[in-house]
């Protein structure tokens, strides 16, 4: 739990407009701040499985909100990357990959299909 001070203090650096409390790029910050502080926890006390969960937790939850961000505001997304010097999340290639793979040999069973033809019509 973020102390309101400093709470308050990240709220005010990321907020979008006045009232402005939970956008997206307000909860990465605020997350952020968490993940910071349980990290530097953690590194005294190794064996708090608890808070280790939570904070596997809040890194779930954050970069759900970085995708989300890159899809519907992707400016947003790369100022904030920046401003927390964050790492950009991991895309799926594996299946982009699959997907063309799968395409190409598609292609190629259609060319021999085209190619027989061609040879029967002569």
């Amino acid at each position: 739990m973020l102390p309101k001070k400093i709470k308050d203090n990240v709220i005010s650096q990321f907020k979008m407009h006045q009232n402005d409390t939970g956008s997206a790029s307000v909860q990465i910050a605020l997350l952020t701040k968490e993940i910071e502080l349980l990290t530097e926890h953690l590194r005294s006390h190794k064996k708090d499985f608890s808070s280790r969960r939570g904070l596997i937790k809040k890194v779930s939850q954050r970069r759900r909100l970085l995708k989300f961000l890159e899809k519907d505001d992707f400016k947003q997304f790369e100022e904030i990357i920046k401003t927390l010097k964050l790492r950009r999340p991991a895309k799926i290639t594996a299946i982009d990959e699959d997907i063309a793979r799968e395409e190409k040999l598609l292609a190629e069973e259609q060319a021999k299909e085209v190619l027989v033809e061609v040879k029967k019509d002569e």
